[in-house]
């Protein structure tokens, strides 16, 4: 289940944002002055072979394949990168979302799952 990291580490300059993190996925929602919903990422498939859908008002969707960054043998493991890349299974990706999304606020629910049904449906997948 999704819980917040508290504290959540701030960059100077950028939106205020709260971090949620489980086994499974995270969400990093980005917060307006006002405290409205300015864009959240959803990483899922940590496990595996991990994924990033990011939205934000002013931009739309972003999804993108995480490369964490191999770690070869006698050298340090790179800074993980976002790659083009990707199916989107919106049927499971709203299941694990809504399996995880039990302890949060349900205006970042209700939102959230707004957005990965519209990408969904704009995605044609």
């Amino acid at each position: 289940m999704l819980r917040e990291l508290l504290p959540t580490r701030q960059i100077p300059g950028d939106p205020r944002r709260r971090w949620f993190a489980s086994t499974r996925c995270d969400l990093i929602v980005w917060l307006r002055d006002d405290e409205s919903v300015l864009g959240f990422q959803l990483c899922y498939d940590k496990d595996e072979h991990e994924h990033a859908l990011t939205w934000t008002s002013g931009g739309g969707f972003v999804h993108l394949r995480v490369d964490s960054g191999h770690n070869f043998p006698g050298t340090h493991k790179g800074t993980p990168l976002l790659l083009a890349d990707g199916i989107f299974d919106a049927a499971r990706i709203l299941d694990l979302f809504r399996a995880e999304s039990e302890a949060l606020p349900p205006e970042y629910v209700a939102l959230v799952i707004e957005k990965l049904q519209e990408f969904a449906r704009s995605a044609h997948v």
